[in-house]
């Protein structure tokens, strides 16, 4: 483990302005990236005794090996530099204001003939306009199912929508009265167009006009004796009102912002936003994070702000005209003026004092404080057994440093067709899925071949990097870049990203048993990699194969360390599979079409993009084939004619030789098993 001693900047070499400093670990990878206003008083409190430290400083700096800065002229760059690091690097112990959720919203797609409203995933669509986020999909499903009574567009996908209009009959919301069903034309696009746009109106805030124009009709349709029209002008009104009541109204001037507040002990801090557009509260998100160092409220607010906000489209769009936090950073005016840039217009970052501002952001810190309760309540075993368990596997393995990076490889195919593999990648016991990769194999005749094939590609490329960042390395780390004329090493100077194979795994396991290890060990000989522990799992007694060893270590079946292994492994047969499945479904799809005359790859790509599966191709008749450009009435007979033959007088072919079976060989075949 490093000493920070061995990597302190001289005494006088640290500048006194303003920049971004990262810090690397002994192979090179950023493990931190911060800014300051005086890089010198920043760094310096970095180095101070060790046991006084926060223990995740002390934890960083203990995993660093180096450190090094850039100048720049005023803390708007420096924010904005910060910002691009840590999206580049991920670095590992810079706070991170994301989950593993995507929040839905509700969207109108404007782009289409007739547009849809429906609830979308996702990154934001040119043409489509999006009302939300939201917490859970049922809110907006249950607020959606009361304005379809008042407002009756379009929520059927193109392909019912289709089928409706093909067969003159509308959905069945268009016989209950939740759709305008403008599929069977009983109103124009024209007419369905003003409902959406109506719709867009009151999602915005605008109901005030909408209810007394309601109120108006119904007294008009009272006093002409109208009473069935009445009614149903009388129970849209009460869906208007209930559907308001799930959305409270907070201002009354229309404001615009987001509501930050914070919930922080020593260790950790939990931060919730509620997103207040038109007046109502739109969305709700919330994060627990690990707190660097003796980080204060105003230092969160900091962090949060630039890498929340930087998440967003280039254009600003989703960035409020107000952001609501509990305290002022210290650089909030450069804080503005970089949120103002992004969104194109002025953006005021304050701390609300009275009225119902104030009193929305003392709600939002209530359910900050209750969210980091119940996940102390939720994390505590949680962090101890993942502790627990690399300890666990560090000690029964006898590897040199605790597997803070783990590697899993895994092989899957059927009767040696469509062979893959996938690598999985676990850091400090969960699960790094931007660093999952993925191969198809290209030679080898069994599992031991494509296990070695697989760790040879994969280490071949992290040799091949290592050259390139002992390249990038070679630059003068000092020598200012005034507009990065030089990428900073780690990064691949032909596309701006982060190298993907750069580092090693402390441990790398394998699926299999001895025969896979002693394939993997050879490789990594043959390479000359030796800093790399290497392990197999064997599903069937869960042994632990280590190399060069006449017998396999028997981890207990309660311990930590096994289960965790088990993770790995699975999550690497569970991403093997899928992509295998892939492959051969696609092969399969288009396999039933090969060898028809005139029917080349462009035209079966055609086939199936129009009729989407083989059995809707099946059903197809050659008038509908026609309508596919580029298939004549030749080709599409001939098409008919191949997808009727009978499944029996298709010759059974062996998938690995090519040849045609006869009966007594394909029964045989038909027992052998394959590895999925």
């Amino acid at each position: 483990m490093p000493d920070p001693s061995t990597y302190r900047p001289a005494p006088g070499t640290i500048p006194l302005e303003p920049g971004v400093y990262r810090f690397r670990d002994e192979r090179g990878r950023v493990i931190y990236v911060g800014k300051a206003k005086s890089l010198r008083q920043r760094l310096n409190s970095y180095f101070a005794d060790v046991s006084a430290l926060h223990p995740r400083t002390r934890q960083l700096v203990l995993s660093a090996a180096s450190v090094e800065w850039t100048v720049v002229r005023t803390e708007v760059e420096a924010l904005q530099l910060e910002y691009t690091w840590i999206k580049e690097y991920d670095p590992r112990f810079n706070v991170r204001y994301r989950d593993d959720k995507s929040y839905p919203s509700l969207a109108v797609t404007l782009y289409e003939e007739y547009p849809r409203l429906q609830v979308m995933r996702g990154p934001k669509r040119k043409g489509v306009r999006y009302f939300g986020p939201y917490s859970h999909a049922w809110a907006i499903r249950e607020t959606l199912d009361l304005l379809l009574r008042v407002f009756p567009a379009r929520t059927c996908s193109a392909g019912v929508f289709k089928r409706a209009g093909q067969v003159g009959r509308p959905c069945l919301l268009g016989y209950i009265g939740k759709c305008s069903a403008p599929c069977v034309g009983r109103v124009t696009a024209e007419e369905h167009r003003h409902i959406v746009d109506d719709f867009c109106d009151f999602m915005v805030g605008r109901t005030d006009h909408m209810m007394k124009r309601l109120e108006r009709r119904m007294s008009e349709a009272s006093e002409n004796l109208e009473f069935e029209l009445a009614a149903r002008l009388r129970d849209d009104l009460e869906a208007l009102r209930r559907a308001m009541e799930k959305q409270a109204v907070v201002f009354g001037d229309g404001t615009d912002a987001d509501v930050v507040a914070f919930a922080e002990d020593d260790l950790e801090a939990a931060v919730q936003v509620f997103h207040v557009r038109g007046g109502r509260v739109r969305g709700q998100r919330g994060w627990v994070v690990d707190k660097l160092d003796e980080m204060s409220t105003g230092d969160l607010v900091e962090q949060f702000v630039t890498q929340f906000y930087g998440l967003f489209e280039d254009d600003g769009s989703e960035i409020p005209r107000e952001v609501l936090v509990p305290v002022l950073p210290d650089d909030a005016g450069a804080l503005s003026e970089w949120l103002s840039e992004r969104r194109g217009s002025r953006v005021s970052v304050r701390v609300p004092q009275r009225g119902d501002k104030r009193a929305l952001a003392e709600t939002v810190t209530r359910n900050a404080a209750q969210a980091l309760m119940q996940h102390k309540l939720k994390r505590a075993s949680d962090l101890t057994a993942r502790s627990r368990a690399l300890g666990e596997l560090q000690e029964a393995l006898d590897l040199p440093t605790s597997p803070l990076r783990i590697e899993c490889f895994d092989i899957s195919h059927v009767q040696g067709t469509n062979v893959v593999a996938s690598m999985v990648v676990f850091e400090d016991g969960l699960a790094r899925k931007s660093e999952y990769r993925r191969f198809a194999m290209r030679e080898g005749t069994g599992d031991t071949d494509w296990i070695a094939e697989v760790v040879r590609r994969r280490f071949a490329r992290y040799l091949d990097e290592q050259v390139a960042v002992g390249a990038d390395a070679d630059t003068d780390p000092s020598a200012e870049r005034a507009e990065f004329e030089a990428p900073p090493p780690g990064i691949d100077p032909t596309t701006g990203r982060p190298r993907k194979f750069a580092y090693p795994p402390n441990l790398l396991v394998v699926d299999g048993g001895a025969p896979q290890v002693a394939a993997a060990k050879a490789v990594l000989d043959e390479l000359g990699i030796e800093d790399v522990s290497l392990v197999g799992l064997a599903k069937r007694l869960e042994e632990v194969w280590l190399p060069d060893q006449p017998y396999p270590a028997i981890l207990p079946r309660t311990s930590e360390g096994l289960y965790l292994l088990q993770r790995v492994r699975d999550e690497a047969h569970r991403f093997a599979i899928t992509y295998h499945r892939q492959k051969r479904s696609k092969a399969m799809t288009t396999s039933a079409l090969d060898g028809i005359p005139g029917l080349g790859e462009t035209r079966r790509k055609a086939l199936m993009r129009r009729f989407g599966s083989l059995k809707r191709l099946r059903a197809a008749s050659v008038e509908d084939l026609i309508e596919v450009p580029g298939i004549g009435r030749r080709t599409a007979e001939a098409i008919v004619a191949a997808l009727a033959a009978p499944q029996d007088s298709v010759p059974a072919v062996n998938v690995t030789t090519g040849e045609v079976l006869d009966d007594e060989t394909r029964e045989d075949g038909a027992e052998q098993g394959g590895n999925a």
